[in-house]
């Protein structure tokens, strides 16, 4: 029976299409070797399918079990097509597997002395030693060797020789398949509550342990508890299991019993956005790593605003964008509010659209006033600053939703981020762009 990695291994687009509708597949997931979708693509050449999982936010330095990207798989195989896009994807060009061996490593071996000559203009070292302390060069053809040094030096490269370090950052994907696969319902027993981290709205969060992986739990303040509100959170909470997008953190399990409603979802040691723009996560956000956050979350949104059924009530704000290690921020689908809470209660208003703190749910365009969200959160990671910070709460939804409040852009603010901030929390909602217009506009923007 074939399955997304022998589809991709062998080459069927209509499989992989197939396989990504479902929301419930990782595309970032490896087998039992770690290799990942993408890394059988980029090995075995299939540019259509290469393509098509970029297109669906694949993750480019992703490692298998021995510590090989894609550009290692690529490389390995001599498929210039692929090494070239991934490449131009600022693939990382000196990352080392568990042998100490480079893409150029490969590259050099295999005498494939156009791809070496690619790598080495896009910044990979001729000097990186592996484990047996041979250079890329070291193991090219003679007649290579000295061509490869003089174009390295052409490009600034030092030639003196770069002692083997273990790799001590390899991020891969936790196996979480067979989470993914087995019943998401849990026995309130299953789950171990370590540490309360705080109160958000009507919830307690806590770090915990499941299945021998560290969680956080949301257990959720229900009031009058009864079978109709256990059976709305049964039918809803099914759709937010949302493994499908990298810049999406779907929840992976739930307790629904004894009156007892619970939500874990995969612990991000950095936390929210939140803290690490205001609570000293020791994370520079420079310009770049804003406008990197900002790329996520638009993707992360745009493929949420396409899914049919449309998810509701999921409404974005740096505390429901989590921060993985990697540093790819991802929207949590553990901060859905559902139907049987008060859904007219606003506890952070800052973040909030005019029209969803004046208006009923159904008379709002839940994608329109998302985006004035997302307006919020580029003016907040430019600044650095929690906005209206000094304001009652109160205060401050009474007057974004009848004064039209905004924050003001300070002195020195960028132009172009000005503009599309702007643009993005457009006092009518029809005129605010779609997450797909703005990708483009940002994807231009010069850091």
């Amino acid at each position: 029976m074939e399955d997304i990695y022998s589809a991709c291994r062998e080459g069927n687009v209509r499989f992989v299409k197939q396989w990504l509708e479902e929301t419930t597949n990782d595309l970032n997931q490896g087998d039992d070797h770690g290799f990942t979708p993408l890394h059988w693509a980029s090995r075995e050449g299939w540019v259509a399918i290469f393509d098509i999982l970029i297109a669906r936010g694949a993750r480019i330095n992703n490692l298998n079990n021995g510590g090989d990207t894609p550009l290692h798989c690529a490389v390995s195989k001599g498929q210039k097509a692929i090494v070239t896009k991934l490449l131009n994807l600022n693939a990382f060009v000196n990352i080392a597997n568990e042998h100490g061996n480079t893409p150029l490593h490969y590259a050099c071996f295999w005498s494939y002395e156009e791809i070496c000559r690619e790598l080495i203009k896009k910044g990979a070292n001729v000097s990186q030693c592996n484990k047996l302390e041979e250079t890329p060069t070291d193991r090219a053809k003679v007649k290579h060797q000295n061509v490869f040094k003089a174009l390295a030096k052409e490009c600034g490269q030092d030639l003196k020789k770069i002692p083997y370090k273990p790799n001590k950052h390899f991020h891969r994907s936790r196996d979480l398949r067979d989470i993914q696969s087995r019943n998401s319902w849990i026995e309130a027993d299953e789950v171990t509550f370590k540490d309360k981290l705080e109160t958000k709205g009507d919830s307690d969060i806590w770090k915990g342990i499941w299945s021998n992986i560290p969680v956080v739990c949301k257990k959720i303040q229900v009031s009058k508890y009864n079978k109709r509100k256990s059976r709305d959170f049964a039918e809803e909470y099914p759709k937010l299991r949302i493994f499908s997008h990298p810049n999406v953190l779907p929840v992976l399990g739930a307790v629904n019993e004894s009156g007892s409603l619970v939500i874990l979802s995969q612990y991000m040691p950095y936390g929210s956005l939140y803290n690490v723009l205001h609570e000293g996560s020791g994370i520079m956000v420079d310009a770049a790593q804003a406008l990197k956050f900002a790329m996520d979350i638009a993707r992360g949104m745009k493929y949420l605003h396409s899914l049919d059924p449309f998810v509701p009530r999921l409404y974005i704000k740096s505390s429901h964008i989590m921060i993985d290690d990697d540093l790819t921020a991802r929207i949590s689908m553990a901060d859905y509010r559902y139907s049987f809470q008060d859904i007219k209660r606003v506890f952070q208003p800052q973040w909030m659209a005019p029209e969803v703190l004046n208006k009923n749910p159904e008379e709002v365009d839940q994608r329109s006033a998302d985006m004035w969200s997302f307006a919020i959160l580029l003016w907040e990671m430019s600044t650095r600053e929690v906005p209206f910070v000094d304001m009652p709460p109160m205060e401050v939804g009474m007057k974004i939703a009848l004064e039209g409040l905004r924050p003001s852009m300070p002195p020195g603010f960028a132009p172009h981020m000005a503009k599309m901030i702007s643009i993005c929390w457009n006092t009518d909602p029809t005129k605010r762009p779609r997450f797909d217009q703005v990708i483009p506009i940002m994807g231009k923007m010069v850091v």
